[in-house]
């Protein structure tokens, strides 16, 4: 396969590695760019599981909760300049408000109705596009419920009540105190935000995910030149601390760092007089994971001035 100029800038937009390490990780992975990053990584070259050349979209995210549910939806506009009007604002937080009678699915989301126009949020949205002037989407959406709990929310980069950059849900069951559970449930939720782990206990993290880290280990580990027993037992313990740094309950905790998760929320367990168990999360970032195509200014000016 050929390896063009734009791949091999592409791959150094996400990896920060050297023009010629990248043309040499595309042409070892012939041109596939998710291999070609992780070639880097297991050659030393690069370390980044976060894609630097992934821009933000700009909108909002908003929360709307109500008794033991709560959900988190995600509306892209095109410019900060819109997510800054109230109208888009008012538009987002209605959504969020009208995602608590849903299971909280974009598909579910989009076709219930807006209580403002008495249309769908899908055909609401289109309505605003008109008035607004410009493109605006329902991405992403996630819901929380608790039978007995609490699922608490936090809001990061706040642009108004409900809405912001981030938003985070997590879910706590527990008879326990409300209050109690709110408090601890909020400080997870920020934790949460910090951190973005992949899963809540190290069993649930996604099984082609450990796959893909344990090939890099492992290729790692053989650049070291020893026996497979001793790599086996590198690339073991490596796992492990995989695990500990990706997994909720196992992460040092933000708030207190002498603590893991998990054993803060054990700790709060005493004062909310009752068991506590984490068994849901959500958190959306926005804009995560789409790349806005990257413009010339000078070169659009230039265009526009010779007609």
């Amino acid at each position: 396969m050929e390896i063009t100029a734009a791949m091999v800038k592409e791959l150094r937009e996400k990896s920060g590695a050297g023009m010629m390490d990248c043309k040499k990780a595309l042409a070892e992975t012939a041109g596939d760019m998710e291999a070609a990053i992780d070639w880097l990584r297991a050659k030393g070259i690069a370390k980044a599981d976060k894609k630097s050349g992934r821009t933000a979209a700009e909108g909002l995210i908003a929360i709307a909760s109500a008794g033991h549910k709560a959900v988190v939806v995600e509306v892209n506009s095109e410019t900060d300049f819109v997510a800054r009007n109230d109208a888009f604002q008012d538009l987002v937080r209605g959504i969020a408000q009208v995602a608590l009678s849903t299971d909280g699915t974009v598909e579910a989301v989009g076709a219930a109705t807006y209580p403002a126009t008495g249309k769908s949020v899908t055909d609401s949205i289109k309505d605003a596009i008109a008035t607004i002037g410009e493109n605006m989407a329902l991405r992403r959406s996630a819901a929380l419920e608790v039978e007995h709990g609490v699922v608490a929310t936090y809001i990061h980069n706040a642009a108004g009540d409900g809405i912001g950059k981030l938003g985070v849900l997590v879910a706590l069951k527990s008879v326990g105190d409300k209050a109690v559970l709110t408090s601890i449930g909020r400080q997870v939720a920020m934790h949460i935000a910090a951190t973005n782990p992949l899963a809540i206990r190290a069993e649930e993290v996604d099984q082609a995910a450990a796959d893909r880290e344990r090939a890099i280990f492992i290729e790692q580990a053989r650049a070291s030149g020893k026996p497979d027993s001793i790599i086996e037992k590198m690339v073991d313990g490596r796992m492990r601390k995989f695990f500990e740094e990706v997994a909720l309950l196992s992460q040092a905790f933000v708030v207190n760092p002498d603590l893991t998760v998990g054993a803060a929320v054990k700790e709060a367990e005493k004062e909310a007089g009752a068991a506590i168990e984490v068994v849901g999360m959500a958190r959306l970032l926005l804009g995560e994971g789409i790349e806005k195509e990257a413009s010339d200014f000078a070169a659009e000016v230039a265009a526009v001035a010779k007609g």
